[in-house]
């Protein structure tokens, strides 16, 4: 990824083997889901495109917020984002190739579309793990006053809310393509949707603000009751709304009942909520 203080090779290498490690332990079970092969055989240039989209918005904001230079420009936040984007693209071809996923006989659109699907997720976890599996503070040693960032004092509510997207992706992408989120919402009750929604927001609220987990005091504010519910509230819907795209794109909303819709995003949400709420602690 770019570096604003000349990395040597050594360090260049190290920097691209930590995010494609990261990458792989995010992403790892979407290249052995059979649904997601599939997905990458149906799926649309339009579907697969807002994918595209969608990812690249979410490096962008993780990268400006709590990626590896808290001090980088615009323009470095871009090239590390096409960077990951680009990296997470080789990686899973590369990966489906070996396993016998891909091959030179498939038609170019079905390649492409496996590719693609999958390499989405493993950008994000390159990201996060360019990130986050380094020795703290290797990146961040600038010395108060030289215009470095302070995390602490700059990441904004909005921030926060991009980086629990990123964790609600790296969750949901791995259990939105399986059978079992159609067959529960299927024969769940109304009853008990409501009753995951309550429990969700109980995650949301105890992994932010009550049982002290690693981040929560330098990340996550505590002004009386008001900002645990709007923070709580925020996050869950964060997650939903991860969760729905998630679904939308792995084409679990295609010719399904809205009831069966909520309950899909409902259930698929106590992942993304615990993807949310932990990212927002734990991969900045």
């Amino acid at each position: 990824m770019s570096e604003r203080t000349g990395p040597t090779v050594v360090q260049s290498l190290r920097e691209y083997a930590r995010g494609i490690a990261g990458g792989l332990m995010f992403s790892l079970p979407l290249l052995y889901t059979m649904e997601v092969w599939w997905t990458g055989f149906i799926a649309g240039p339009i579907r697969l495109l807002i994918y595209l989209a969608t990812t690249f918005i979410l490096l962008l904001g993780y990268n400006s917020y709590a990626g590896m230079h808290e001090d980088s420009s615009w323009a470095e936040v871009m090239i590390d984002s096409v960077e990951e984007m680009g990296i997470g693209l080789l990686v899973s071809g590369i990966l489906l190739f070996l396993l016998g996923r891909i091959s030179p006989e498939m038609q170019l659109g079905e390649v492409i579309g496996k590719i693609v699907i999958e390499a989405m997720t493993v950008a994000i976890g390159i990201s996060v793990g360019t990130s986050q599996l380094g020795i703290q503070g290797e990146e961040k040693n600038a010395a108060p006053g030289e215009g470095s960032r302070s995390l602490q004092e700059d990441l904004r509510f909005g921030g926060q809310l991009v980086i629990a997207g990123c964790g609600a992706m790296l969750f949901g992408a791995n259990v939105a393509p399986t059978e079992e989120v159609v067959v529960i919402a299927t024969e769940i009750s109304a009853a008990q949707l409501l009753a995951l929604m309550l429990l969700s927001l109980l995650f949301t609220a105890l992994i932010l603000y009550y049982i002290e987990f690693a981040g929560s005091e330098r990340f996550v504010r505590r002004n009386g009751i008001t900002s645990v519910v709007i923070g709580t509230v925020a996050s869950y819907a964060v997650a939903l709304l991860t969760a729905a795209a998630v679904l939308w794109f792995f084409g679990r909303f295609d010719q399904v009942g809205i009831f069966i819709a909520v309950a899909q995003t409902v259930v698929l949400g106590v992942a993304t909520t615990l993807g949310a709420s932990a990212g927002r602690l734990l991969v900045q």
